[in-house]
């Protein structure tokens, strides 16, 4: 029996804007919302609106991680629950990003807790979140959170998007299918999760991170038209990296079944698209400063926005008289020495002892700074565990005591090292006295920390006071040293960049970090403040939040049709005049009609596009010789290929209509002779074009030249994608600026570039009956005449 899901995929949702509004949002009384207008394209079509719903349109924040502290409590009765927003944490974006959404907006946050919740207590803490916080907590077993998140997430996909590749067993992790369906079985926890709570027809579901990228195909295959957004926080690696993913396709689709994909760089963005293009075959446009993938009729667009911090936020600690209090008495443990200041999570990829040997190259290299600065790191605890986090604790203590058993001094350590996790308070403070910051990681999504930094360094009245007058006084200054492969240094214009492996001109970045002159850097401050104060995470909410919306506005003006199963599940979005042919009308049609002309398109029609062996099978040949011993029938294949080839392959069909070149070439069957359109007997433009085309073929490796009796074409489909369009794009520059004159017309195709005669057009009045290359079934239209 075919389940309900297998019947979607069978009908085409056919139902207006005015059908859907006359969908009830919520029913008073317990009842059947029967199907209207012909749908039947997914639930969401019958108007289910899940429990609780209110009317208008919301945002759900769908992330691994709730913004809820869990603790807690003995009490007489027993343990008991307590909860509250997770407000001081620096990297709380998701609880942040409220701040640029409209006040009256509902958020509704979905993610798991950071605490363990026994299995009797969950529908408790499920219902209190709910109530008092808006948030859907997904409680995942300890086996499964293991696999899915430190075992796929942090040692396979995290390492592989930071581009470390497992080459062997002792250098990463690799692919492991378990860890795989692992994650697989998260999202779809998650996803179940979304239902409970979504109103598809209103609500706006926004995605966050690496985590829950198999999310969107879940959420699209229940709703085919609900609104969804994902914001990737980590890096997106090259095509060359992101290739070796066992799992790349289904990635790369279930991201595609969002309406818009962000990223924090351009750099990010055009991986993606340029992975999008090698192994999915897609293009993408850039139009009015939007850059939009066509998946199956859907537009997906691409946002580049890089991730704020919260201004009101860091303001606020830093007013805190703990804030004032610490700061003061790291002014005086510090005082007479230049700070510069680290603060990284310990993890492979921050760069940490890079930055500690840059630290001894550079007091090796300037005896006349020992004694006077200080590299304050202050490491985060590391976000996951295993082999790979001990070994770089392990060469960080190691190189640390090495530099400071070399250089330091009694009341003199070159290198202080603070285990965290520390307050926001203490981070406050130590950005405040800090002369330098250095963020030397090797490979980095955004990293927030110049950012807070730069506002930390910005004019406080309580700060001032309790550091006295003459400590930056009325003028803001800072510097920053920051590593080019990180997300945020393209906006810090004044920043100093530095390759994290080149030790010494880290070395050097640093140096002029703290020696460089007041003014200077005050100048560099005030630049990196416009931008921070402009580009704060409010900024990167209502902008991401406004292109959503944006995106989302052609949903109701289309037809959609899901098709596909598993993670390959796409929607197909269709005109809004297009009407799906049943197949009992075309047979219908066929009986009645005494007179047919069946047209027939050949590569991609009746055989797949990849088959290497381009000659028809004998299933195919029978099926055509089959229509043609209907005498009501007249049956011709139209296709660009030659004449001869045609005439080889298809010899076994004598009743068969052949339609070469396009039409150049017409031969009604096979005893009769090929009649051609008249053009001009002069073909000399050949000699012209045949040897550049062949010089492009020699230099673009996959590209091949097809001659024709009428024409020449340029073939790049086996080539580089990137580079067959580069050299496409040059080669029709090329011939069209030398055959200006000559009466011919250069043309660009599909993965071709095609010279002709000008003279000639094809315009067919009929339609083309086509039948599918895998199950050689009738599957599109025809032409009839009575």
């Amino acid at each position: 029996m075919l389940s309900r899901s297998c019947f979607n995929l069978l009908n085409l949702d056919d139902y207006s804007v005015t059908d859907r509004a006359r969908i009830p949002k919520l029913m008073n009384v317990p009842g059947i919302i029967t199907d209207f207008g012909g749908g039947g394209g997914g639930d969401e079509e019958k108007g289910e609106v899940s429990p609780g719903v209110k009317n208008g349109s919301r945002r759900i924040i769908v992330a691994n991680q709730l913004p809820v502290k869990a603790f807690c409590k003995d009490e007489k009765e027993g343990k008991k629950w307590c909860f509250e927003w997770d407000r001081y944490a620096l990297d709380t974006l998701i609880l942040q990003l409220k701040d640029g959404l409209s006040p009256d907006l509902e958020i509704v946050y979905v993610g798991c807790l950071k605490a363990d919740v026994e299995l009797n207590d969950q529908e408790e803490v499920a219902n209190f979140l709910w109530e008092k916080f808006r948030c859907v907590p997904t409680f995942l077993s300890l086996d499964l959170i293991n696999k899915y998140y430190h075992g796929f997430c942090k040692h396979y996909l995290w390492p592989l998007f930071h581009y470390m590749l497992p080459l062997t067993s002792s250098h990463g992790v690799r692919f492991d299918r378990s860890n795989w369906l692992a994650y697989v079985s998260a999202n779809k926890i998650f996803a179940d999760k979304v239902y409970e709570v979504i109103n598809p027809d209103d609500d706006y579901v926004w995605i966050q991170d690496y985590h829950l990228m198999v999310l969107p195909t879940m959420l699209r295959k229940k709703y085919s038209r609900i609104k969804v957004g994902f914001f990737l926080h980590s890096p997106f690696p090259s095509s060359e990296i992101y290739r070796t993913l066992p799992v790349r396709d289904e990635i790369l689709r279930a991201l595609l079944n969002c309406d818009l994909v962000g990223f924090q760089t351009f750099d990010y963005a055009r991986h993606f698209l340029s992975c999008c293009s090698r192994m999915l075959g897609l293009d993408y446009q850039s139009k009015r400063g939007y850059i939009g993938i066509d998946y199956f009729g859907r537009t997906v667009t691409i946002k580049i926005l890089p991730v704020g911090i919260h201004m009101g936020q860091i303001q606020n600690v830093m007013s805190l008289p703990d804030t004032a209090k610490k700061a003061k008495e790291l002014k005086e443990k510090y005082e007479g020495k230049i700070v510069l200041l680290g603060i990284d999570d310990m993890d492979m990829f921050k760069g940490i002892g890079l930055k500690f040997l840059a630290m001894g190259h550079l007091l090796e290299q300037s005896p006349s700074l020992r004694g006077r600065v200080v590299l304050v790191q202050i490491t985060n605890p590391p976000r996951s565990r295993g082999n790979d986090i001990r070994e770089v604790e392990e060469e960080v203590k190691k190189i640390a005591s090495e530099i400071n058993m070399k250089y330091g001094k009694p009341g003199y350590e070159p290198i202080v090292c603070i285990n965290g996790p520390v307050s926001t308070q203490d981070k406050i403070a130590h950005y405040v006295i800090s002369e330098c910051v250095v963020v030397n990681a090797v490979r980095d999504g955004m990293n927030l920390v110049p950012y807070e930094y730069t506002v930390s360094r910005q004019s406080n009245n309580n700060l001032d006071k309790a550091l006295g007058p003459g400590f930056n006084g009325e003028r803001r200054k800072s510097m920053i040293v920051v590593s080019e492969f990180i997300g945020c240094s393209p906006s810090l214009s004044g920043a100093i960049r530095v390759n994290p492996w080149d030790i010494e001109s880290v070395a050097t970045g640093m140096t002029s970090g703290a020696m460089m002159n007041d003014r200077e850097k005050e100048l560099r401050h005030e630049k990196h403040y416009r931008y921070v104060s402009s580009h704060d995470v409010a900024y990167w909410a209502r902008s991401f939040d406004q292109d959503l919306k944006r995106a989302c506005e052609e949903h109701y003006h289309k037809r959609c049709w899901g098709i596909g199963l598993g993670l390959g599940f796409r929607v197909v979005a269709l005109g809004p005049n297009f009407k799906k042919l049943s197949v009992a009308h075309i047979v219908s049609s066929y009986k009645l009609t005494n007179s047919r002309l069946i047209l027939l398109d050949y590569d991609g029609t009746m055989l797949p596009e990849d088959k290497v062996d381009k000659a028809p099978s004998a299933e195919v040949i029978s099926i055509l010789n089959g229509l043609c011993s209907d005498p009501k029938n007249i049956v011709f294949i139209v296709s660009g290929r030659g004449r001869d080839t045609l005439s080889k392959w298809f010899s076994p069909c004598p009743e068969l209509g052949l339609s070469a070149e396009h039409g150049y070439f017409t031969r009604w069957n096979k005893d009769s002779d090929w009649e051609s359109r008249p053009v001009p007997a002069d073909l000399d433009w050949k000699k012209v074009v045949l040897p550049i085309m062949k010089k492009y073929t020699e230099a673009t490796d996959g590209s091949s030249i097809e001659q024709k009796e009428s024409a020449l074409v340029w073939h790049h489909l086996e080539a580089d994608p990137d580079f067959g369009i580069w050299q496409a794009k040059e080669l029709l520059d090329h011939l069209e600026s030398v055959l200006a004159n000559e009466p011919v017309v250069v043309k660009r195709g599909q993965h071709i570039v095609e010279v002709k005669p000008q003279v000639w057009k094809i315009n067919p009045s009929t339609m083309i009956f086509q039948m599918d290359a895998n199950s050689s079934c009738i599957c599109t239209l025809i032409y009839c005449r009575m």
